[in-house]
Order: C-alpha cells, then structure tokens, then sequence
C-alpha cells in the first residue's frame, strides 16, 4: 500500500519537473528571420555578397551569402538586437543594427557603396549588359562572371601595353631618322616585337571572352570597338613594314616603297590604341 503511494508520488514529481523544464520545441519557437537584396548604387543586384548577423548580447554570428538576384535570408534567429554586416569586392562594406521581436521578419534591404578602384574600371553595364542579363540564371551568371573576369584582365593589359607601345614609338626616331644607328634598329625593333607580344595577349582575352547574346554595343564600348579594328590592324601591318624598313636599312639602303609606311602606319596605330582607352575611360 506504501509502496504504491511512494510510486505515484514519484510520478507525479517526475511529471511536474519536466512541466517546469525548458521544452526543446518551445526553445526553437519564436525564431525571426532577416531578408532582403543587396544592390549597388544604380540598383544592379550583387551576387556572392557575404552578410553576417551578430547577435549583440551572445556575440554569435549567422552567415549567408546573396544569390545570383542579390537576395538573402537568414531565419532562426533569437529574439534581440542585432549588427548586420554586409561585403562584396569592390565595395565597401556596410554595416547597421535591427531588433528582432519573437516570431518576427525584418527586410532589410542595403545599398552598397563602390570603392574608389572598382569605380575607375568599367562596370557589367559599361560592357554592354543590360540590368535584366545580370540577374540570370545561374549558368549564365557563371558566364557573366567569366566574361567580366577576361574584359578586367583584357583593360589592365591593355594599360601595361601602353608603355612599350610609347617607348617604341619614342624609339623609332632614332632608328629611322637621318643619321640611324644600328643600335637604335635593335632597340626599336626589340621594343616593337614586346608590345606586338603584348598587344597579341590583351587581344587574346577580349576576343575569347564568353559572348553573351542579345547585348548591343552602344556609346563609349562601340567607340571602343570600332577603334580596336584600326589599332589592330595597325598592329598587324607595323611589324611587317618595319621588318621591310630593317632590312633595307641593314642593307645599306634608304627606306622605300611600302617599307615606308611603317612610321606613319605606327603612329596612326599608336594614336588609334590611346584612343581606344580614353573611350572606356569617359563614358559618354
């Protein structure tokens, strides 16, 4: 008889301490959620950004990262303050606060600032994509991603070939003027063979970039193209007159014929290619 009322005590205790423990599912409950897009200045989605939300009174943070739309959502989140922060390259990061109620769910959409370098570069719009082309799939983001990727390395080569192509230019005044040294020839021919080099590189990634159909050429980028087929075939026909010009001159003769066209064919070069970069340097 004891024995029973001693068991159904215990029962009741145990009952009565589990009431009054924390529950696991009621621990979970009342998670809010943070979601929002992340775009630059123009309204332009910016995919990959890292965002990361830090709760003031822990100090642990939850990541996420936007999709290819810029979007993001981080749930699950306690009731409390919160530090959102938010990075992506050539941005500069952008960081603010919000309170979370139980069960609440916050937008909370950012604006991120260009940084001083990725504003001197011509952007995804400036290379003929329209806003709408950005924000694809996720195929056609990888080649997006690709083809931005080959046109920055194709900008800055293209500025590191200036310098040859200038000295080289510089070069040739010695090597065709009115008393030329020998020494001056080589010099001025190595300097040409370096920028054709050169020049053959930074080609090499505007022509074998993916192509993303349906993007026109407008303003500054088709001013830029149309450029880029006089300076390249400038390119083409300048070292084969100056091998002509090198010749005749090794041989003991005045430059003629079409021999003679490798300065002016250089110059006109030259100036087509410094036009070719100011035109993507002004957008108009």
């Amino acid at each position: 008889m004891h024995s029973a009322a001693a068991r159904r005590a215990c029962a009741v205790a145990i009952v009565a301490l589990w009431l009054a423990g924390p529950s696991p599912s009621w621990a979970q409950a009342g998670g809010g959620t943070v979601s929002g897009a992340v775009t630059d200045p123009s309204g332009a989605a910016i995919a990959g950004a890292q965002v990361s939300v830090k709760n003031l009174a822990s100090g642990q943070s939850t990541d996420a990262r936007t999709n290819s739309a810029g979007a993001y959502t981080i749930s699950n989140l306690a009731p409390g303050d919160y530090e959102v922060s938010v990075s992506a390259a050539g941005f500069t990061t952008r960081t603010t606060k919000v309170t979370l109620a139980a069960d609440a769910r916050q937008n909370l959409d950012l604006v991120l600032a260009v940084t001083a370098s990725k504003a001197a570069a011509p952007s995804l719009s400036d290379l003929g994509f329209r806003p709408e082309q950005i924000q694809g799939s996720a195929e056609e983001q990888a080649r997006l991603d690709k083809r931005s990727h080959m046109l920055k390395i194709h900008q800055r080569l293209g500025l590191i070939t200036t310098a040859p192509l200038v000295a080289t230019v510089i070069a040739g005044t010695f090597a065709g003027g009115r008393q030329p040294t020998t020494t001056g020839r080589r010099v001025h021919a190595a300097l040409g063979s370096l920028t054709a080099g050169l020049y053959a590189t930074t080609a090499s990634f505007a022509i074998f970039a993916p192509k993303v159909p349906g993007s026109p050429a407008r303003g500054s980028i088709r001013a830029h193209r149309i450029l880029a087929w006089i300076h390249g075939t400038g390119m083409i026909l300048t070292p084969v007159l100056g091998a002509m010009a090198y010749a005749q001159r090794g041989r003991g003769e005045r430059v003629h014929g079409l021999a003679s066209w490798h300065g002016p064919v250089g110059i006109v070069t030259a100036g087509a290619y410094g036009a070719a970069i100011m035109a993507v340097s002004v957008k108009f």
